[in-house]
Protein backbone atom coordinates (compact mmCIF):
# COMPACT_ATOMS: atom_id res chain seq x y z
CA UNK A 1 0.00 0.00 0.00
CA UNK A 2 1.91 3.17 -0.70
CA UNK A 3 1.85 5.65 1.66
CA UNK A 4 -0.11 3.19 3.95
CA UNK A 5 1.14 1.31 7.08
CA UNK A 6 3.20 -1.40 5.16
CA UNK A 7 5.01 1.07 2.43
CA UNK A 8 8.42 -0.89 2.11
CA UNK A 9 9.73 1.21 -0.19
CA UNK A 10 13.42 1.94 1.50
CA UNK A 11 13.84 6.21 2.14
CA UNK A 12 17.55 5.98 3.11
CA UNK A 13 20.14 3.55 2.32
CA UNK A 14 23.72 3.27 4.45
CA UNK A 15 25.83 0.80 2.39
CA UNK A 16 28.50 -1.64 3.40
CA UNK A 17 32.34 0.14 3.15
CA UNK A 18 30.15 3.19 4.28
CA UNK A 19 31.43 5.41 7.53
CA UNK A 20 29.37 8.50 8.81
CA UNK A 21 30.18 10.71 11.82
CA UNK A 22 26.99 12.50 13.22
CA UNK A 23 23.16 12.17 13.72
CA UNK A 24 21.13 10.77 11.18
CA UNK A 25 17.21 11.60 10.76
CA UNK A 26 15.19 10.36 8.22
CA UNK A 27 11.30 10.13 7.19
CA UNK A 28 11.06 6.41 6.47
CA UNK A 29 12.52 3.05 6.16
CA UNK A 30 15.78 2.88 6.57
CA UNK A 31 18.62 0.42 6.34
CA UNK A 32 22.05 0.05 7.40
CA UNK A 33 24.79 -1.87 5.83
CA UNK A 34 27.51 0.21 7.18
CA UNK A 35 29.23 2.10 10.09
CA UNK A 36 27.67 4.97 12.23
CA UNK A 37 28.93 7.16 14.92
CA UNK A 38 25.81 9.38 15.93
CA UNK A 39 22.28 8.52 16.88
CA UNK A 40 20.09 7.34 14.37
CA UNK A 41 16.54 8.59 14.54
CA UNK A 42 14.13 7.34 11.82
CA UNK A 43 9.77 7.67 11.44
CA UNK A 44 9.71 4.20 9.90
CA UNK A 45 11.17 1.09 9.84
CA UNK A 46 14.70 0.51 10.69
CA UNK A 47 17.17 -2.27 8.97
CA UNK A 48 20.59 -3.04 10.77
CA UNK A 49 21.86 -5.64 8.10
CA UNK A 50 24.83 -8.39 10.13
CA UNK A 51 27.72 -5.97 8.86
CA UNK A 52 26.43 -2.95 9.95
CA UNK A 53 27.98 -1.43 13.59
CA UNK A 54 27.01 1.31 15.18
CA UNK A 55 28.08 3.49 17.90
CA UNK A 56 24.48 5.44 18.33
CA UNK A 57 20.85 5.42 20.20
CA UNK A 58 18.51 3.92 17.23
CA UNK A 59 14.84 5.41 17.49
CA UNK A 60 12.57 4.03 14.84
CA UNK A 61 8.92 2.08 14.78
CA UNK A 62 9.35 -1.38 14.12
CA UNK A 63 13.85 -2.29 13.89
CA UNK A 64 15.32 -5.73 13.27
CA UNK A 65 18.94 -5.31 14.01
CA UNK A 66 21.65 -7.82 12.68
CA UNK A 67 25.13 -6.45 13.40
CA UNK A 68 26.16 -4.94 16.71
CA UNK A 69 24.85 -1.84 18.09
CA UNK A 70 26.14 -0.05 21.28
CA UNK A 71 23.84 2.29 22.36
CA UNK A 72 20.28 2.32 23.76
CA UNK A 73 17.57 1.53 21.46
CA UNK A 74 13.91 2.71 21.41
CA UNK A 75 11.29 1.07 18.70
CA UNK A 76 7.73 2.42 19.28
CA UNK A 77 6.06 -0.74 17.86
CA UNK A 78 8.72 -3.49 17.69
CA UNK A 79 11.97 -4.88 17.92
CA UNK A 80 13.72 -8.16 16.29
CA UNK A 81 17.20 -8.92 17.08
CA UNK A 82 18.68 -11.69 14.78
CA UNK A 83 20.66 -14.24 16.46
CA UNK A 84 23.73 -12.22 14.27
CA UNK A 85 23.47 -9.28 16.54
CA UNK A 86 24.75 -7.69 19.53
CA UNK A 87 23.00 -4.71 21.20
CA UNK A 88 25.23 -3.02 24.14
CA UNK A 89 22.50 -0.56 25.64
CA UNK A 90 19.10 -0.36 27.02
CA UNK A 91 16.25 -1.46 25.29
CA UNK A 92 12.52 -0.34 25.44
CA UNK A 93 9.94 -1.37 22.96
CA UNK A 94 6.17 -2.47 22.95
CA UNK A 95 7.12 -6.05 21.08
CA UNK A 96 10.09 -7.84 21.33
CA UNK A 97 11.40 -11.08 19.38
CA UNK A 98 15.08 -12.07 20.16
CA UNK A 99 16.50 -15.12 17.87
CA UNK A 100 18.70 -17.47 19.90
CA UNK A 101 22.43 -16.44 19.78
CA UNK A 102 21.57 -13.06 19.91
CA UNK A 103 23.81 -11.20 22.71
CA UNK A 104 22.09 -8.64 24.60
CA UNK A 105 24.12 -6.58 27.36
CA UNK A 106 21.15 -3.80 29.14
CA UNK A 107 18.07 -3.58 29.85
CA UNK A 108 14.93 -4.73 28.15
CA UNK A 109 11.92 -2.73 29.06
CA UNK A 110 8.76 -3.98 27.35
CA UNK A 111 5.77 -1.21 27.45
CA UNK A 112 2.66 -3.22 25.96
CA UNK A 113 -0.15 -0.39 26.82
CA UNK A 114 0.24 3.69 25.70
CA UNK A 115 0.79 4.63 29.61
CA UNK A 116 3.58 2.42 30.64
CA UNK A 117 5.35 3.34 26.83
CA UNK A 118 4.84 6.89 27.55
CA UNK A 119 6.32 6.60 30.94
CA UNK A 120 9.17 4.49 30.42
CA UNK A 121 10.39 6.65 27.09
CA UNK A 122 10.26 9.85 29.00
CA UNK A 123 11.77 8.60 32.45
CA UNK A 124 14.55 7.10 29.72
CA UNK A 125 14.95 10.80 27.98
CA UNK A 126 15.25 12.40 31.59
CA UNK A 127 17.56 9.91 32.90
CA UNK A 128 19.63 10.59 28.96
CA UNK A 129 19.32 14.08 29.56
CA UNK A 130 20.68 14.25 33.15
CA UNK A 131 23.66 11.48 31.48
CA UNK A 132 24.69 14.46 29.20
CA UNK A 133 25.03 17.18 31.87
CA UNK A 134 26.88 15.60 34.26
CA UNK A 135 29.90 16.27 32.66
CA UNK A 136 29.30 19.80 32.45
CA UNK A 137 28.84 19.85 36.29
CA UNK A 138 31.88 18.11 37.08
CA UNK A 139 34.13 19.92 35.16
CA UNK A 140 33.33 22.75 36.91
CA UNK A 141 33.64 21.19 40.30
CA UNK A 142 36.93 20.26 39.97
CA UNK A 143 39.03 23.92 38.76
Amino acid sequence: MPGGRYDFSINTIIGPNTSLKGDIETGGFTRIDGSIMGNVQAAGRIIIGERARLKSDVNGTAITIGGVVFGNVIASESLTILSTALVMGDIITRRIKAEDGCLIHGRVLVCPDNESWEQTVSEHRDAQGVKLALPVFTKNTNS
